[in-house]
């Protein structure tokens, strides 16, 4: 049997899309692929992180940056995780993406599934509309779309204030950014990752 290579191109500033990425790294393991986890190149000048970026990305600096030339070869899926900005991807996700116009060229991810995650600070603070417009490009690469069907129960709790949808893996991140993935949440994202591989393994 084959093994699905997922790469997890990731940004996180404070550690909350971080969290959701490591579980869909676990259901993509469970469901027999190899996860690749690499961060996005930082726009930002870490000299002025506060002091919880400062602790999160010391955290994190023996993972590697992705490289838009080249790390999108030889995949058989993808899954973007990435914060919201107004209802859309970081900058730093969305300067990766514009430099990868040479596979784009070459048809390299034509066929593959991808999937998105992300966060908010609010319930309402623009998850779905982060994730529908991070497919956009996506399927400009040929990407076959991948969301979480409603299957997954988890995301239809009323219980309790959750991310998820069936758009994707997602989580709430509290107006301080104080509040961290719930087990519901982390959930969702690793049942992102199993889905991807599953169906990655179905198309290869």
């Amino acid at each position: 049997m084959t093994n699905p290579k997922i790469l997890i191109l990731f940004y996180s500033l404070y550690g909350h899309i971080y969290e959701l990425v490591k579980s869909a790294a676990e259901g993509i393991k469970e469901a027999g692929g190899v996860p690749l986890i690499k961060k996005v190149q930082e726009l930002i000048n870490e000299q002025n992180y506060d002091e919880h970026a400062k602790k999160f990305h010391e955290s994190i600096k023996d993972i590697k940056t992705a490289d838009p030339k080249k790390d999108l070869k030889e995949i058989d899926g993808l899954i973007l995780a990435t914060p919201t900005r107004y209802g859309n991807m970081t900058a730093q996700m969305k300067y990766f993406i514009d430099q990868t116009v040479e596979d784009w060229l070459k048809g390299t991810l034509i066929g593959k599934p991808a999937s998105v995650i992300t966060s908010t600070a609010t319930q309402h603070g623009g998850q779905e509309t982060t994730i529908i417009s991070s497919m956009i490009p996506l399927l400009h690469q040929g990407c076959i779309i991948v969301g979480l069907p409603y299957s997954y129960q988890e995301q239809m709790r009323l219980d309790e204030i959750t991310g998820g949808s069936p758009y994707g893996a997602s989580t709430i991140t509290g107006s301080k950014g104080d509040r961290t993935a719930s087990i519901n949440e982390k959930k969702l994202a690793k049942d992102l990752g199993m889905h991807l591989t599953e169906i990655a393994r179905k198309l290869m």
